[in-house]
């Protein structure tokens, strides 16, 4: 069963290396979607697969790399929008 969800990530994670790691995670677990940093300093991800893909997926994001602290994680539910890869984008 497919699956899409979006979360905000705050806490130390607004480098473009944070940004890379969800990415090279996403590839890696077969996920499409995108990251990027907002204005506000929080990281947004839109995440859409197979549900037990974007479940281990999200539970990567929760944690973060080595030298990430991950202060809040918040998802909900989104409806599928039919990505065909995985992109880091912009404001």
């Amino acid at each position: 069963m497919k699956k899409a969800v979006r979360m905000y990530i705050t806490g130390s994670v607004q480098g473009m290396f944070f940004r890379q790691f969800i990415k090279d995670n996403a590839d890696k677990n077969k996920v499409k979607g995108f990251v990027r940093k907002l204005e506000d300093l929080r990281v947004e991800i839109f995440a859409e697969g197979d549900s037990e893909d974007v479940n281990t997926f999200l539970s990567i994001c929760r944690v973060g790399p080595k030298h990430a602290i991950i202060r809040n994680a918040d998802e909900k539910e989104e409806r599928l929008q039919d990505f065909k890869d995985f992109k880091i984008l912009n404001f």
